[in-house]
């Protein structure tokens, strides 16, 4: 675990918080960047919001990154400061770019915290947890659950593994491949590339996570996001109304936000601590 935990964080120290450039990291390649997308990316940015208490004195944001999205700062403007904590010095280093005296910066493993319990009015943890091996999954939940004060919630993105929305989606997306001879791997723009060499991600499915956390931590399963940018780059096109498709979708997950928390790519996993 200690070599798995030890190669992410030379992955992000040297590579996927290095800066390529208009305030992108390498690591924004993940996204879809196309002004096609932007809007409803911002939206789900923005859900995090509804969830987490609008101000207090202590927000953790575990696996905090460099506070990669403009978004993403919003979350903590209603509080005296908020706390990054990160296994990666070079992100830790970005956040107070961005944060500067409201910030406090720790490095730590999201999987056991070094702050005590009831530590915090406020919890993100934004695309970290997947960087675990999948045993210590589990312990994370509980160590955010651990820190969080009573009656307070943390808000905790990540990605499923092979969603069902996304699996329906693989067929139309390797014949497309195929139909404009791009199966086969070519060096691409950063900004661009499909086939992506990157650091350990291990992903979880909602049934493991509600069999892993029933009895340990009260938790429900929202969207943040349902479409992957694979996806999105193949099937959201400028030319054919993709910003409208986007905009239904949208809708959608708002209207059915269980079935889309669950089988869409990208949960929000609200945990709410009970009180004594």
């Amino acid at each position: 675990m200690e070599n798995t935990k030890q190669q992410v964080r030379e992955f992000y120290d040297r590579i996927g918080w290095s800066q390529v450039g208009d305030g992108l990291y390498q690591n924004a390649r993940y996204e879809d960047l196309r002004p096609v997308s932007r809007d409803y990316i911002h939206k789900c940015h923005l859900r995090v919001n509804r969830y987490i208490a609008s101000r207090g004195d202590f927000l953790l944001d575990a696996g905090s990154g460099p506070v990669q999205w403009p978004e993403y700062l919003t979350y903590s403007e209603g509080y005296r400061f908020r706390v990054c904590a990160d296994i990666s010095i070079t992100a830790l280093k970005e956040a107070r770019e961005k944060i500067g005296e409201r910030g406090l910066y720790v490095v730590a493993d999201i999987a056991s915290l070094p702050f005590k319990p009831d530590a915090f009015d406020g919890i993100v943890s934004l695309h970290a947890i997947h960087h675990l091996p999948l045993s210590e999954h589990k312990r994370a939940y509980v160590e955010l659950n651990r820190v969080l004060k009573s009656q307070r919630t943390a808000v905790i993105v990540n990605g499923w593994h092979n969603p069902l929305l996304m699996r329906l989606a693989e067929p139309l997306i390797r014949l497309g491949r195929r139909l404009t001879g791009r199966s086969a791997k070519q060096k691409k723009d950063w900004a661009a590339e499909e086939d992506r060499a990157g650091t350990f991600v291990e992903k979880m499915t909602p049934r493991w996570l509600k069999d892993e956390l029933k009895g340990a931590v009260n938790f429900e399963i929202y969207p943040w996001r349902s479409l992957s940018p694979r996806f999105m780059r193949w099937f959201v096109r400028p030319q054919l109304g993709g910003r409208a498709f986007l905009r239904f979708v949208f809708w959608l997950e708002e209207r059915f936000p269980r079935f889309f928390g669950e089988n869409g790519q990208y949960p929000l996993i609200v945990v709410r601590k009970k009180g004594l």
